[in-house]
């Protein structure tokens, strides 16, 4: 049974390339310093995708609405990616 006092994230990095990348976990501010390290997803590897930008993220009580989240958003085409940004006030 999972605790209720834990947060699950989902969260959204803008790559140099400007490509954007979604992800999931449970510290995002940890889970952004693995990426950066070059730990993190093999997509945000440093010798293509760095510098990274966090530039979003959402908080969840349950883990399943997170990866939930996570999923709808990197299935979607990236028109999709940005309208939903934008509908949470980020701009690129």
């Amino acid at each position: 049974m999972e605790s209720t006092d834990k947060k699950y994230f989902f969260y959204v990095l803008l790559c140099a390339d400007n490509t954007l990348y979604g992800g999931f976990s449970t510290d995002v501010f940890h889970r952004l310093k693995q990426h950066e390290a070059g730990l993190g997803a093999k997509y945000t590897k440093p010798k293509y995708r760095h510098p990274l930008k966090l530039i979003y993220y959402e908080e969840f009580d349950d883990k399943s609405a997170a990866l939930k989240a996570e999923y709808a958003f990197k299935h979607q085409p990236r028109a999709k990616k940005l309208a939903y940004l934008a509908a949470h006030n980020i701009r690129l």
